[in-house]
C-alpha cells in the first residue's frame, strides 16, 4: 500500500469523526468521535514517520495512543456518572456543567 492510500483512510475516518461529533448529541457518540479524530491523527503521524524515515512520528502517535487511553478511562467514568445522576446522556441536557451556573 502506498502512503497516499494511508492518508485517504486517515482524512475519511477524520471526516466521519468530525461529522459525527457536529451531527449527534449523545454524549457517548461524541466520544466515539473524538477517539476517531484522535485515531486518525496518530495514523497520519505513523505514516510520516515511515515516509520520511524518521522515528519521532512514531514516538508521537504512541504517545498519543497512551494518552487516548487515559483519556478514554476518565470521559468513561464522567458518561457514567452524568447517566447515573440524570439517567440521560443527551447533551442538551447539562445546563449544570455551563458557565455561572451553581449545582446547590
Amino acid at each position: 500500500m502506498t502512503p497516499n492510500m494511508f492518508f485517504l483512510l486517515a482524512s475519511i475516518l477524520f471526516s466521519i469523526g468530525l461529522v459525527g461529533l457536529v451531527s449527534r448529541k449523545n454524549l457517548f457518540i461524541l466520544y466515539m468521535s473524538i477517539e476517531l479524530m484522535l485515531s486518525s491523527v496518530s495514523l497520519i503521524l505513523a505514516t510520516l514517520s515511515k515516509v520520511l524515515g524518521d522515528a519521532s512520528g512514531s514516538v508521537m502517535a504512541l504517545l498519543m495512543i497512551g494518552v487516548i487511553a487515559s483519556e478514554a478511562a476518565v470521559f468513561l467514568a464522567m458518561i457514567v456518572h452524568l447517566y447515573r445522576e440524570n439517567r440521560t446522556i443527551d447533551s442538551d441536557t447539562f445546563h449544570a456543567l455551563s458557565e455561572g451556573e451553581n449545582n446547590a
